[in-house]
């Protein structure tokens, strides 16, 4: 049982030292704001020292595409345009149970606006279960589909399926193909994966279906970006940081390794996220300037699909939208990109609804994960299939006291 008398102590020492530190945060946006419009920070050469440091920085950079002060308003954009989203879930591997299964379920939606409009909501569940589906392998080595895997190929899923969408829109209407979150699979950009696991769902998976939507973009107005309510990035701070250094290289291990968090020139930023510079310097509907990741994964990974973004002001937060290289480089099918997702916000009240369709399309409750659960059992059951459970799995199902 939760002590809540215990706990509101704690709550209110918290109350406190968010008051405290309070007006130093506030002061540190305000530095970084300023240094971020200043005439004195040299665009060119901060793009340069960006590039220049990528591989000796400790943060996550942003390459600077626009200058810092960039305002753009949506453009116009009239109907007929259509909206095209998917969002995934799904039940994991059981390991207590001795048959060994997952379940992805795609939500779908497209949205046409216009004098024929039509709303399409449907999901797509299925179930994994063959050996093959049950792990990634190279003939030497597997590794199980399962936990974070599993997520990271519900990701591919998801884009397999916004693919098939994109492919079935009128070929001269405007459209927009939108995803929730990060268009950066970051998941594999560690060590965690071997190769042939990157390959497999990387290579041959994400990026083989953001190309097929890049080859039809060529041909027709079709537009792609993710979306990112309320981001917690700080990737143009650590630029500005970048900016703030005094060494030609930001080599932070050679300059700063030994010298307390509080002692950097950079650290005058710390703390300072990306939506807090454009909250107040964005208007309503207004994007920010582009920016390019300079993620290790991206450089070395994504190639032509390189990922961009901007951050777009609302009506009461900030939100990041990620675009691939090949939309942020064409400037109509960027304005088409930032017109589209804030009239979908507004239409959401405040987030793209086409979003919120395909989410409520996917989910997948706890109720229905029993339900799976009991129908699995059930039809191995009828057809005379052993199915066990561990003693641990059974247990938890026993009351003993």
């Amino acid at each position: 049982m939760l002590d809540l008398n215990h706990l509101a102590k704690q709550m209110g020492n918290m109350v406190e030292q968010l008051k405290i530190g309070g007006d130093d945060r506030r002061a540190r946006v305000e530095k970084a704001r300023r240094l971020m419009l200043s005439q004195e920070l040299d665009f060119t050469k901060l793009q340069d020292k960006v590039i220049r440091s990528q591989k000796t920085s400790p943060f996550l950079l942003a390459g600077p595409v626009e200058p810092f002060s960039t305002c753009k308003p949506p453009i116009s954009i009239s109907a007929p345009f259509s909206i095209i989203a998917t969002d995934g879930s799904q039940i994991d591997v059981d390991r207590h149970q001795s048959t060994r299964c997952y379940l992805i379920n795609i939500g779908r939606v497209r949205l046409d606006y216009g004098d024929t409009s039509h709303a399409m909501l449907d999901s797509l569940p299925r179930l994994y279960t063959s050996d093959k589906d049950a792990v990634i392998s190279n003939g030497i080595q597997s590794i199980a589909v399962e936990g974070p895997l599993l997520g990271i190929k519900r990701s591919v899923e998801e884009c397999r399926h916004l693919n098939e969408m994109a492919a079935e829109l009128p070929p001269t209407q405007p459209a927009l193909a939108i995803i929730d979150g990060t268009l950066i699979m970051w998941q594999l950009s560690g060590n965690e994966y071997p190769d042939f696991v990157v390959r497999e769902l990387l290579d041959n998976g994400f990026m083989k279906y953001l190309d097929s939507m890049r080859l039809l973009a060529q041909k027709q107005p079709l537009s792609l970006a993710s979306y990112i309510s309320f981001p917690r990035s700080m990737n143009v701070v650590n630029t500005l940081r970048i900016g703030l250094c005094p060494h030609e290289l930001a080599d932070c291990a050679r300059y700063c390794g030994g010298k307390p968090s509080d002692k950097r020139h950079c650290d005058e930023l710390s703390g300072v996220r990306d939506q807090d510079l454009f909250l107040d310097m964005l208007r309503t509907g207004e994007r920010s300037a582009v920016f390019i990741s300079r993620a290790k994964i991206v450089r070395e990974k994504y190639g032509e699909h390189a990922v961009y973004f901007f951050y777009l002001k609302l009506e009461d937060e900030i939100a990041r939208v990620e675009i691939p290289q090949w939309i942020a480089q064409d400037e109509l099918k960027l304005d088409q990109t930032h017109a589209l997702v804030f009239d979908q916000c507004l239409r959401g009240s405040g987030y793209p609804i086409a979003l919120s369709e395909s989410h409520e399309q996917a989910v997948v409750s706890e109720s229905d994960k029993n339900t799976f659960r009991q129908l699995l059992v059930t039809w191995l059951s009828d057809e005379h299939i052993d199915y066990t459970s561990s003693a641990k799995s059974r247990s938890k199902k026993t009351r003993w006291l």
